[in-house]
C-alpha cells in the first residue's frame, strides 16, 4: 500500500491532539487518518529560526511520523500573516473589505511554497501519494512538479472558494489558478465551492470540463470534486464517554443553576459571526424578557492570528458588545453571556456539548465547520440539544435537520433561538436521529477513502504520470 505524504501549514503531533486549544479542523481530521496509513505529516513548525537552513525535525509517535522546518520572521510575516491571512483568507471568506493586496505579501508566499517544496522532496518516495492541503499552498503542486516529481499530487481546500467576480479582485489570480492545475485531483467542501471553481476554470482560462468535473489542462486531466470533511466519530463518541466528559459536563450543568443553555465554540475570528451572534442573542433577551433570565450563552473563543490587525478589532468589537448586553439584562445572580477566549481540551468540549440544550453555530461564511458535528455526536439520544445552524456554512448541506438561520438577521436567529428553546422533545429526538446518521456515515474515514480513492482512481485513468511536469504559470508570482 502506498504511503501517504500529508502536506500542511502547520502539523500537530499527535500526543498533542487531545491538548487545550486543540479542537477542530485539520489536526482533528488528519491525525486519525495518517495513523492508519504509514503517513507522514510535513509542514511548519510554528518556530522562528534567525536563517533558514531547511533542517528537518523528524519525530515519530504512535505510528505517524511527523517533519517540520522551522522559517525565518520575514517568511512568517509575509507568507503566513501576510498573504495566507491578510489577502486569501478575507477574500475566500467574501470578505473583500478586508483583503490586503501587497507585492511583499505575494513575494514571500512563492518563497516560502519554494521552500517547503525544497524540504520535503526528499522524503517522497516514487509510490507515494501527496496530500497538500488548504490556502497557504496552493502553487506547491506546481513547484514540486519543476523538481520532477510524477506522484499523484491531490490539494483539499479547507476554506470556501469565492465566486469568480471576487476572486478576479485578486492580482494574477490567472497564474495562481493555474498553478493549482499541476494537481491531479483538487477536492473542495461543498457543491458550491466546487462549482465556484469550476465557474473560473471555465469563464477566465477557456478550459473545457466534462460534466463530471474533469479538467482538461495541458493534455492532463484533472479531477475537480465535492469531498465533505467529517470528525472522527467514533473517537469523539468514546471522549464524550469518558470521566473528563462527564465531569465537565456536571460543572457546567451545576453553574448554570438550572437555567437553559447554549454553547458556541468558534476561533477567534471574523468570519465566525460572533458579534452578529450575540447581537441575535441580545435581541432575544429583549424581545422575551420573561425568559431573559433563564438563558445563557456560553462563547468559547481561543484568540488566534493576533498580530493581524483584524483579529485585534473583532477580539475588541466582542469584548464591547458583551459588556453592553451583560449590562442590560444582568442581575447580581446572572449574567447571559459567559465569554471565555481560551480553548479547552476536547473531552471537556465534549462535555460542555452535552450540557448545552442548544449549539449556536452562525458563521457568515466557512468551509464546514465541524463544531456543528461534534455538537450533534456528544448530544445524549434521549434528550438531545438542537443544533441551530448558519445556511452559509458547508455543514448545512449535510445537516439539513438542524434549524438553519442567516446569521445577518439577528431578527431571524432571535426567533430561532426561542423556536429551540420551546421545541418538544419528539422533534428534538426526530431532528437529532436525523443528523446523527449523517455525522456518523459521513465520518473522517469516509473522507479520507474518499479523497484518496480519487487519487489511485486519476492514476489509472492518466494523469501527471502520462506527460510530466506542465510548467505554464509555473515560475509566475501569486502576487
Amino acid at each position: 500500500m502506498s504511503r501517504l505524504i500529508v502536506i500542511s501549514n502547520r502539523v500537530s503531533v499527535p500526543k498533542a491532539a487531545g491538548a487545550a486549544g486543540a479542537q477542530g479542523g485539520l489536526a482533528v481530521a488528519l491525525n486519525s487518518a495518517l495513523r492508519e496509513h504509514r503517513g507522514i505529516w510535513f509542514g511548519w513548525s510554528g518556530q522562528e529560526t534567525e536563517e533558514f537552513t531547511g533542517h528537518l525535525n523528524m519525530q515519530r509517535i504512535e505510528g505517524v511520523t511527523t517533519a517540520t522546518i522551522d522559517l525565518e520572521p520575514q517568511d512568517i510575516d509575509e507568507y503566513y500573516n501576510g498573504y495566507a491571512n491578510r489577502t486569501l483568507w478575507p477574500l475566500f471568506h467574501y470578505r473583500i473589505d478586508l483583503t490586503e493586496y501587497d507585492r511583499n505579501f505575494g513575494e514571500g508566499y512563492e518563497r516560502v511554497n519554494a521552500r517547503f517544496a525544497d524540504s520535503v522532496l526528499p522524503l517522497i518516495e516514487p509510490d507515494d501519494l501527496v496530500w497538500v492541503h488548504d490556502y497557504h499552498l496552493l502553487p506547491l503542486g506546481s513547484m514540486l512538479r519543476q523538481k520532477g516529481v510524477k506522484n499523484r499530487t491531490g490539494l483539499f481546500l479547507h476554506t470556501p472558494w469565492p465566486p469568480t467576480r471576487l476572486l478576479v479582485s485578486l492580482p494574477f489570480h490567472e497564474r495562481l489558478v493555474s498553478s493549482m492545475l499541476e494537481y491531479d485531483v483538487i477536492g473542495f467542501q461543498t457543491q458550491e465551492w466546487l462549482e465556484s471553481f469550476i465557474h473560473y476554470v471555465s469563464k477566465e482560462l477557456g478550459l473545457p470540463i466534462t460534466e463530471d468535473g474533469t479538467i482538461d489542462y495541458g493534455g492532463r486531466r484533472i479531477i475537480a470534486r465535492a469531498f465533505p470533511i467529517g470528525i472522527d466519530f467514533a473517537e469523539f463518541v468514546e471522549g464524550a464517554n469518558s470521566a473528563e466528559a462527564r465531569e465537565a459536563h456536571d460543572r457546567l450543568k451545576a453553574s448554570v443553576r438550572g437555567r437553559k443553555l447554549m454553547i458556541g465554540v468558534d476561533r477567534l475570528d471574523y468570519s465566525k459571526g460572533l458579534g452578529e451572534r450575540f447581537e441575535s442573542f441580545g435581541r432575544f433577551l429583549t424581545d422575551n424578557p420573561g425568559q431573559a433570565g433563564d438563558v445563557v450563552l456560553l462563547q468559547i473563543a481561543p484568540p488566534s492570528r493576533g498580530d493581524v490587525a483584524s483579529y485585534q478589532q473583532i477580539r475588541e468589537d466582542l469584548e464591547r458588545k458583551t459588556g453592553h448586553i451583560n449590562g442590560a439584562h444582568a442581575d447580581v445572580a446572572f449574567v447571559p453571556i459567559r465569554y471565555v477566549n481560551r480553548g479547552y481540551p476536547r473531552s471537556h468540549l465534549a462535555g460542555f456539548y452535552r450540557a448545552a440544550d442548544i449549539g449556536l453555530v452562525t458563521p457568515l461564511r466557512d468551509g464546514m465547520n465541524l463544531v456543528a458535528k461534534e455538537f450533534v455526536a456528544a448530544q445524549d439520544p434521549e434528550d438531545p440539544g438542537v443544533l441551530i445552524l448558519s445556511q452559509f456554512a458547508g455543514a448545512a448541506l449535510q445537516l439539513a435537520d438542524a434549524l438553519l438561520v442567516n446569521p445577518h438577521s439577528t431578527e431571524h436567529v432571535s426567533e430561532t433561538i426561542k423556536r429551540a428553546l420551546e421545541m418538544p422533545l419528539a422533534e428534538r429526538r426526530q431532528r437529532h436521529e436525523k443528523l446523527l446518521a449523517s455525522v456518523c456515515d459521513e465520518d473522517v474515514q469516509h473522507w479520507r477513502e474518499e479523497f484518496v480513492a480519487a487519487l489511485f482512481g486519476q492514476a489509472e485513468g492518466g494523469g501527471a504520470d502520462d506527460t510530466g511536469a506542465d510548467d505554464t504559470g509555473a515560475h509566475d508570482k501569486a502576487a
